[in-house]
């Protein structure tokens, strides 16, 4: 089991940019690959991205493509989502979630532990 404590959430304007961190504890993190999701009052969790083991292989949703950006640090145990020009639309709950295997995916379904989330809200 991972433990995920995210944070780097915060109230924002449209264009602004924010760094959300994800702090993990308990199984070999290296091994883990790592993805972001969020949900919007009234909607579906969805995917935002996912990074492999080793930080070489990423994946982004279309709408967040080319503004976000995610990354890890294996020697810290920390894994990052870098977002830029940001819009009311990305305003939700973000969380961060781990992967038993060293492979990436987009479904939440493949991901078995979860941090609590951080609020992402912003304003136009």
């Amino acid at each position: 089991q991972v433990q995920l404590v995210e944070s780097g959430g915060g109230l924002v304007q449209a264009g602004d940019s924010l760094r959300l961190s994800c702090a993990a504890s308990g199984r070999t993190f290296s091994s883990s690959a790592m993805g972001w999701f969020r949900q919007a009052p009234g909607k579906e969790r969805e995917f935002v991205a996912t990074i492999n083991w080793s930080g070489y292989g990423t994946y982004y949703a279309n709408s967040v493509k080319g503004r976000f950006t995610i990354s890890r640090d294996n020697a810290k145990n920390t894994v990052s989502l870098q977002m830029n020009s940001l819009k009311p639309e990305d305003t939700a709950v973000y969380y961060c979630a781990a992967r038993r295997y060293r492979t990436s995916s987009s479904s939440d379904r493949e991901y078995g532990d979860w941090g609590q989330g951080t609020q992402v809200t912003v304003s136009s």
